[in-house]
């Protein structure tokens, strides 16, 4: 019983910290995009995203096949979340492009958890506890002081890019928020309806990543241009988008859609630390202090509850099954020791009359 327990209460840690080391890996593609300065947003994101996700069904070709009729019956959601997948990386690295690696981290990612709880509300019908909701309300200030931030910098010409240039890039950031949740909800709604968490993202980012195939010949020149440009697509195919969605896939087989994309909001921390001290960008206090909000947030979203102590006070407090059969037993024989007390004695059995030598007469 305790070992059931424990690999119960394990499941939910090993999925937020999967998506924790997901995040991590998914704060470096800003950073590693900025040294292929020729390739374009739409390149950089069809290589990523493209070839991750080729890769992905490729690696998880045999469970795919293995879950073929769960697939073909629930085909719908494969193809909602290939559009998703397909969609997201064009509006995200435009975003990144366009406002700077900081705010279109921050809006992108920022956005995908109110994003992914709409969706659970509305599809699912699914409700929200008050310790996401606190989680949640912490990351989005966080990611509004970010924005602010960077905004202000535009607006006043020593940011990355101009005040229209920036809002045009958040616009795209919530459009890739809303992408994200999208595929993010269809896997785990794959998994949940019994297919593996390996099948599931190898079906989703493979279809996406064929949907993303012809980006490739209209865009990709500059990558094989130079060694660089195309270690810099080789990266971000195989470390943070095909490891990183895998530890992702993992995390969805354990945790919800909304849990896990709120512990996302880990990348654009991690994305404006390493835009400060890689690439240059300057964040002023106001954009450390949402990065504080963003860190408190996953404080909320992963200490562990106290709720496994409850059951215990409960057991101490009330007869367990075996005290309870035990005392309706004995409630039972004490029952029916009154009722033969209360029943008259029965009467004395009859003697024939006997004579003086003591024997019957007649």
């Amino acid at each position: 019983m305790t070992g059931r327990a424990g690999r119960t209460a394990a499941g939910p840690g090993a999925g937020a910290l999967a998506v924790l080391l997901a995040s991590v890996l998914w704060g470096t593609t800003g950073t590693a995009a900025t040294f292929a300065p020729q390739v374009g947003p739409l390149a950089i994101g069809a290589a990523a995203m493209g070839l991750g996700g080729l890769l992905q069904a490729l690696v998880a070709g045999p469970r795919i096949a293995q879950a073929r009729a769960a697939l073909r019956a629930q085909w719908r959601i494969v193809l909602v979340g290939g559009s998703g997948v397909a969609l997201y990386p064009p509006a995200f690295y435009t975003s990144m492009h366009l406002a700077g690696v900081a705010v279109g981290t921050v809006v992108s990612i920022g956005s995908a958890p109110l994003a992914s709880a709409l969706i659970e509300r509305i599809v699912d019908g699914q409700r929200l506890s008050r310790r996401w909701m606190a989680g949640a309300a912490l990351g989005l200030a966080g990611t509004v002081l970010l924005c602010a931030a960077e905004a202000a910098q535009g607006g006043s010409g020593t940011g990355t890019g101009s005040a229209g240039r920036t809002v045009a890039g958040v616009g795209l950031g919530l459009v890739a928020g809303v992408t994200y949740a999208v595929y993010a909800w269809a896997a785990h709604r794959l998994i949940t309806g019994g297919v593996t968490s390996r099948a599931a993202m190898g079906a989703v980012f493979g279809l996406g990543g064929l949907m993303l195939v012809p980006v490739l010949p209209a865009t990709g020149a500059p990558l094989v241009a130079s060694w660089t440009n195309a270690g810099v697509g080789l990266y971000m195919a195989l470390v943070p988008m095909f490891a990183g969605y895998v530890l992702f896939g993992f995390g969805l087989s354990r945790i919800p859609v909304s849990t896990a994309t709120t512990l996302s909001l880990l990348e654009p921390a991690v994305a404006a630390v390493f835009a400060v001290l890689v690439v240059g960008e300057h964040l002023p206090a106001l954009g450390w202090a949402g990065i504080m909000l963003v860190i408190a947030c996953l404080g909320v979203l992963t200490v562990p509850s106290r709720r496994l102590r409850a059951p215990r006070r409960a057991t101490a407090g009330r007869p367990t099954a075996e005290s309870a059969v035990s005392a309706s037993s004995d409630r039972a024989t004490r029952a029916r020791d009154r009722r033969t007390e209360l029943l008259p004695e029965p009467p004395p059995p009859a003697v024939p009359p006997q004579n003086r030598t003591g024997r019957p007469t007649g």
